[in-house]
């Protein structure tokens, strides 16, 4: 679709014409995303042309058709020029039904009929885009308060207008995310962790049956809707940015502790696809690590449902369902900075500050040495798993791996020694200062692990470096011949000879 043709359509005030020739270029270019460089200049003309025609006409379909236009075009960053002002703003968040500062709009509950719905969903698509690809139109949306008139859409929205759910949550995490002010903001003074935090309870249709313990789902309930799923997944990348601000206060602590609960209750559901779920653990885990660790006692501290008489009675579900999760991580085999050290961390500070939860990980990830016959890093078991990540490439992944080991082994080097071999500890040894043995800074309990009969015989054995019993090599001078043995010493002196020039 010739954009000439368009522009020329769109000066002669042929809004209706416009809308037709907007359709066709809409079907051809919905995936589109590599634009010609030739045309540039007329898409900056057709944008700002395309916002002279929102803001005079009031037809539901032209106004959706020039925003999806629009929302095509913003996909190239060099053209946002006309869209990325405070004018540009401002018309896309009236057609958003959002209150900004310096414009007052609708309010969503005037948008009836489907079409005009559709108006809202397009314009949230197209500031999603703008925001996400222009940094003066985030400068722009902090000015006007966009995440402001967002929270309070995200107050009223009903569960009928999911797509405006949806997008005003996309576009809040955006912003978040993009804008330090923004979050701190959020946070202090927009009531957003509460918000979110409803959000998540109405969507997960949590049930408290004790002050932090969700009602566990019953074993024939459904998996989350896809509908459901969506919204839940983009309120925890908001919340996640939110809460990177500073959460030490202890005012905030009630807050921080039902988000921790509801966090168990998310990791205790299935959705449609395992794909699906694994996704809404990794949100689910990003957001605890932000939490305070005081905190995340609300994870095995379950009085209606009961725990293990073993670990004080605490519940240890999800602390397992952490552990299954950072073994698949592993198991992947890719990306495991993104996708194994957040897991990894948490479990970590989780166990340094929780007795319950290292001692029940220590019994599951090092339990009691027998066989050490082969090398720590031989073998399949999640020990042996973290002991190969001791020693890989990327310096995020092997820190983490060792820091988790070490806690597990209450940091200390003859334990951590004991499990992994020094060979494989020296890195993290190294770097803590402890190469000559010793512990580390943070106290814990004084019980004392027990060996098995079977390591106890076996240690004088056990090579230090490796961590594992070596099979003594044979003498390769054993099957020599006289003559091979004068050979080989004569090459010797020979070698010593030249090093000695």
């Amino acid at each position: 679709m010739s954009l000439t043709a368009i522009l020329s359509v769109i000066d002669g005030g042929d809004d209706k014409g416009a809308e037709k020739l907007l359709q066709k270029y809409n079907i051809e270019n919905s995936h589109t995303f590599a634009f010609d460089h030739k045309e540039e200049d007329a898409r900056i003309k057709l944008s700002q042309d395309l916002l002279t025609v929102l803001r005079r006409s009031d037809h539901p379909l032209c106004q959706s058709t020039c925003l999806e236009t629009l929302r095509i075009l913003s996909r190239d960053k060099r053209v946002l020029g006309p869209v990325a002002t405070k004018e540009g703003i401002l018309t896309l968040a009236g057609l958003a039904r959002i209150l900004v500062a310096g414009h007052d709009g609708e309010t969503l509950e005037e948008a009836q009929s489907a079409e005009e719905e559709r108006v809202v969903v397009e314009a949230l698509k197209c500031l999603c885009n703008v925001v996400f690809n222009s940094v003066p139109a985030q400068q722009v949306g902090a000015d006007v308060k966009l995440a402001e008139g967002l929270c309070a859409r995200l107050h009223s929205v009903s569960s009928s207008h999911h797509e405006v759910g949806l997008f005003s949550l996309r576009l809040l995490f955006l912003l978040s995310a993009l804008r330090t002010d923004v979050r701190g903001m959020l946070q202090k003074e927009a009531g957003a962790v509460r918000l979110l935090t409803d959000i998540l309870e109405r969507t997960l249709d949590v049930l408290w049956v004790g002050p932090y313990e969700a009602a566990p789902p019953k074993p024939e309930a459904l998996p989350i809707s896809l509908e459901n799923n969506e919204l839940a997944m983009e309120a925890l990348k908001a919340l996640f940015n939110i809460t990177m601000s500073d959460s030490s206060d202890e005012d905030n602590d009630h807050q921080l502790r039902l988000i921790a609960g509801i966090m168990r209750h998310l990791l205790m559901l299935k959705t449609h696809t395992e794909a699906k779920t694994e996704e809404a653990h990794s949100h689910t885990i990003n957001l605890l690590s932000n939490l305070p660790v005081r905190c995340l006692d609300v994870l095995i501290d379950i009085p209606v449902q009961g725990g293990m008489e073993e670990y004080g009675g605490k519940n240890m579900d999800v602390v397992q369902i952490l552990l299954d999760f950072m073994e698949k991580r592993i198991d992947k085999g890719t990306n495991y900075k993104e996708g194994l050290t957040p897991v990894l961390s948490l479990m970590t500070e989780s166990s340094r500050y929780h007795r319950e939860i290292r001692r029940y990980l220590k019994t599951q990830v090092l339990p009691p040495l027998k066989d050490v016959k082969e090398r720590p890093e031989i073998g399949c078991t999640v020990r042996n798993k973290l002991v190969r990540l001791m020693t890989h490439i990327d310096m995020a992944v092997k820190q983490g791996a060792a820091e988790f080991l070490f806690v597990l082994c209450k940091e200390s080097v003859d334990n951590l020694l004991k499990y992994t071999g020094y060979g494989n500890a020296a890195g993290l040894l190294m770097a803590r200062g402890l190469l000559a043995g010793g512990r580390g800074e943070t106290q814990y309990s004084s019980d004392e692990d027990s060996d098995t009969e079977e390591y106890k015989s076996a240690k004088p054995f056990i090579n230090p470096i490796t961590g594992h019993i070596e099979h003594p090599m044979p003498n390769p001078m054993d099957e020599m011949t006289e003559e091979q043995k004068e050979y080989e010493a004569q090459k010797l002196v020979s070698m010593i000879d030249e090093l000695s020039r």
